[in-house]
């Protein structure tokens, strides 16, 4: 009896040595990172493929952009816990700025952009054949 009681307080004392090295590890590295994943719509309310997204901290620091599939989905990874600022632009059409977006370490916020600056998205261009 006193040799499984040994053994279970020795594995317990070991597993919590893991599970505390594991926890000052995290904190070194900066703890785990947030994701914002999103959708890009354009005027239409159809999703708008390829469109670029920008994104800063709220203070304004560290901006940076990434491209939306061609699907208009988009994904933000390794993202601190802040708040951040997002804008989508397509073809030359913009969104307003989401101010203030919050992202959680551990957590995915979700997001939709909406392209409003225009009516329709334009047509891509291609070379123009003349009438005569």
């Amino acid at each position: 009896m006193k040799r499984v009681l040994a053994a279970t307080v020795a594995l317990l004392a070991i597993s919590a040595a893991a599970v505390q090295a594991q926890y000052v590890l995290k904190k070194k590295a900066g703890g785990s990172t947030g994701i914002i994943s999103g959708l890009v719509l354009g005027p239409d309310d159809k999703p708008a493929p390829h469109a670029a997204i920008t994104y800063q901290s709220g203070d304004g620091t560290s901006p940076h952009a990434v491209h939306a599939d061609s699907h208009g989905r988009f994904t933000i990874t390794k993202l601190r816990s802040d708040n951040y600022d997002l804008r989508a632009t397509a073809n030359g059409i913009f969104s307003e700025w989401q101010k203030n977006f919050q992202v959680q370490s551990g957590r995915t916020s979700e997001i939709t952009l909406h392209l409003i600056y225009a009516k329709e998205m334009p047509k891509s261009k291609s070379k123009s054949t003349k009438k005569n």
